[in-house]
């Protein structure tokens, strides 16, 4: 299953052929995050469909183009080919590029490119020749969701065996051992009762060519987990994240659970984020060890600052939802103030001291979520800790107190992350000059993603009565 060796077109059709693969499937993303795919047969897996590809119509996907102008096309690339591990005839897969058909160019809001052209800015700049992302995407894995959204009726059920919510149900018969809210971090067996899922998921991961570093147990009731991956250059990670919701939600779904990315399903219990772990290189030098604040150097601290500067418009991309900003309120583990510490999770950024070595030496942005376009969102992160490099910002003095309980008038001076999307949306627009450099984003891009989440994330939830409301307003 593992495909480090595969560099060519012809690797890739061997590679095919080699695990008598009968169909093929061509997987790529739209603008907003999600998966999308085309399947054809084996017989068509030639040298010309790498180069021609395969057309579809780009109107019927979301933030892409007009009826009038829908034409599109996928070209595989043949480094990411792996086998399909859920289908049931043997299936090749490849993520895909996307490409304008009348131009031959690649299309300029496909989040893979954006990434790819991040990259070769990062070396343009003759900072460092790589940058290494580490995303920890935590979730949940449930038994049983439902809801509606009408005119007259809005709701939603989750139910998880080990929900909290369940000590009373009757289960002929009920056995116990469900993790209060807050204590699923991280109990044995029987109370964690997805171990051994995780296994599965685990392995399926790793037979994918994906590396596992741990799998627990999450802080929230009912059934929150997380799967630790290795890191990789971005663009390879960013591949490797959209693998790895595929198989989270595939392995669950083979024994009847469902699994969510969402930040913050749950009521009064931790949501799930993704921390994601920064650095850069220059061929085998780590360029973020030195002697500045828990062992990073000064273009350490400079690439953190400008994460820092920038992050209420980052939050745009790596806080992509509505729902996003039910999980950064305090109380919950989340970051919600924009400050940097070693050790304190409560700061929006980590600097990590499991290990001293200079290669572990890296930053900790604590702040994303898993709802997150991961191309976008790393392509973000990397393109506001440039421009910190290349401004030599100053990231000022770290917060190593507990910010959740610190005294109202030093709390007051600690700037703190937006509350809602729509303010995310408002800082992108005001601070996107620093992404716009190399031509990594457009202005195309970046007033796509701002008019469609206004009207497609913000407008709506201004418009929905909500059963909150309904217990708060109904007898005033």
């Amino acid at each position: 299953m593992m495909t480090e060796n595969i560099d060519t077109v012809q690797d890739a059709i061997e590679f095919a052929h080699g695990n008598e693969a009968l169909m093929v499937d061509m997987k790529f993303l739209d603008f907003m995050g999600t998966w999308q795919h085309l399947t054809i047969p084996v017989q068509r897996l030639d040298e010309d469909l790498f180069e021609d590809g395969l057309g579809f119509d780009g109107s019927s996907l979301r933030g892409w183009q007009p009826i009038h102008a829908s034409d599109m096309q996928v070209r595989p690339d043949p480094t990411t080919v792996v086998m399909d591990p859920f289908t049931k005839v043997p299936t090749v897969s490849f993520i895909c590029n996307v490409f304008d058909p009348i131009t031959g160019k690649p299309y300029s809001r496909d989040p893979r490119y954006i990434v790819q052209k991040a990259e070769r800015y990062l070396q343009q700049t003759g900072i460092a020749d790589t940058a290494y992302f580490g995303p920890e995407a935590e979730f949940f894995i449930f038994d049983d969701i439902r809801y509606s959204l009408e005119a007259h009726r809005s709701f939603y059920a989750i139910d998880s065996v080990e929900g909290a919510w369940n000590t009373g149900r009757d289960e002929g018969p009920n056995l116990g051992y469900k993790p209060v809210h807050k204590g699923g971090y991280f109990p044995v067996p029987p109370h964690d009762s997805q171990s051994d899922l995780r296994t599965e998921i685990s392995l399926v991961l790793q037979e994918c060519g994906i590396t596992v570093d741990v799998h627990h147990h999450e802080v929230a009731s009912g059934g929150q987990g997380e799967i630790g991956i290795k890191f990789d250059t971005m663009l390879v990670m960013a591949d490797k994240l959209q693998w790895f919701k595929y198989i989270v939600k595939n392995v669950a779904h083979r024994h009847n659970k469902t699994v969510t990315f969402m930040p913050k399903p749950m009521k009064g219990d931790n949501g799930s984020g993704m921390h994601t772990h920064m650095s850069l290189w220059n061929g085998n030098q780590p360029l973020f060890a030195g002697e500045g604040h828990a062992g990073l150097s000064d273009l350490g601290l400079q690439f953190m600052a400008g994460v820092l500067h920038h992050a209420p418009a980052l939050l745009a991309f790596t806080n992509p939802t509505t729902n996003s900003y039910k999980r950064l309120v305090p109380g919950y583990e989340a970051p919600t103030r924009l400050a940097y510490s070693s050790q304190n999770r409560s700061a929006a950024v980590r600097i990590p001291t499991y290990a001293s070595s200079a290669a572990s030496r890296r930053i900790e942005f604590r702040t994303p979520d898993p709802s997150c376009n991961g191309y976008l969102a790393f392509a973000a992160m990397l393109m506001a800790g440039l421009d910190g490099i290349d401004r030599q910002m100053d990231p000022g003095d770290p917060l190593d107190k507990d910010i959740y309980n610190l005294p109202p008038e030093q709390l007051a001076e600690v700037p703190s992350v937006p509350t809602s999307l729509e303010e995310s949306l408002m800082a992108l627009a005001d601070d996107h000059e620093f992404l716009l450099k190399g031509d990594v984003f457009t202005e195309d891009v970046v007033e796509t993603w701002i008019d469609f989440k206004m009207e497609n994330d913000v407008e709506p939830a201004r418009l929905q009565p909500t059963p909150l409301e309904f217990s708060k307003y109904f007898d005033i």
